[in-house]
């Protein structure tokens, strides 16, 4: 399936609006789309992002093994270290800064824990996409970030065109994602076009149109607030007065089904 999206659209989801559970003591987290015990048939998936999860560890608190099988983990530290392990002998800390991947592949168990010793919570986005490369070893990357001086750092890709760079790589062959910055009252950078875009704030505030021109209405974002960005929608975005850091996926296909 790669039906392109039936019209333009800037979809703004608040972060009040998300699911919420607390699925073991000392874990708070926020979901995007259908999760666990939380199913909207509406909301599975948007392009070929299937979760983006706002994570909240307390000190001492963290998910036990767990096993993960295709799907493409990407995970971005906001405050606080995460500790990650895995059965493939891979083990990192995850601070504010560095962008992990986990492929799954065939399959791979891991924990996640809020650092050891660490006597603040440990606040993430992590983000599920679908592979488009099936039952290859699982693979795994952790790399600090340098921001480009642009505003727009590429944090992982699978394209072509990004090969070669320090970006991790992605076995999804029509997707990346971004690190998006600007400063107080600033524009964004020129944003990669796609059929499919999604973004996710992070820090600080933004503002934008629905559309470009006069006809396009304006919105506002804060923290943990997201937009669902089909065709040439979401005009003119322009950070507030702490300015603005966001994560933004751009992918050229839906959820693949068969």
């Amino acid at each position: 399936m790669t039906d392109l999206p039936a019209r333009p659209r800037a979809d703004l989801r608040r972060a009040a609006e998300r699911y919420r559970s607390a699925p073991v003591e000392g874990i708070d987290t926020r979901h995007a789309f259908s999760f666990a015990g939380h199913y909207d048939p509406k909301n599975t998936h948007f392009g070929a992002l299937l979760a983006c999860n706002e994570e909240l560890l307390e000190p001492g608190a963290g998910y036990d093994e767990h096993k993960h099988r295709d799907t493409e983990i990407l995970t971005w530290v906001v405050e606080g270290a995460l500790a990650h392990r895995d059965s493939d002998g891979h083990a990192g800390i995850v601070r504010p800064g560095m962008i992990q991947h986990l492929g799954a592949g065939t399959g791979v168990t891991h924990t996640e824990r809020n650092a050891g010793g660490a006597e603040v919570p440990v606040r993430f986005v992590q983000m599920w996409l679908q592979p488009d490369t099936f039952d290859a070893p699982p693979a795994y990357g952790l790399r600090k970030v340098e921001p480009s001086a642009d505003g727009l750092t590429l944090l992982a890709s699978g394209l072509d065109r990004d090969a070669g760079t320090t970006a991790l790589r992605l076995r999804r062959s029509d997707a990346a994602l971004y690190l998006v910055t600007a400063e107080p009252w600033q524009p964004l950078p020129e944003l990669p076009q796609a059929p499919y875009r999604y973004l996710h704030l992070t820090a600080g505030s933004l503002g934008y149109r629905t559309v470009p021109g006069p006809h396009g209405s304006g919105r506002s974002m804060d923290p943990g607030d997201s937009v669902r960005v089909t065709g040439p929608a979401f005009a003119d975005p322009t950070a507030g007065a702490a300015g603005a850091e966001l994560l933004l996926w751009e992918m050229h296909s839906p959820v693949l089904f068969g």
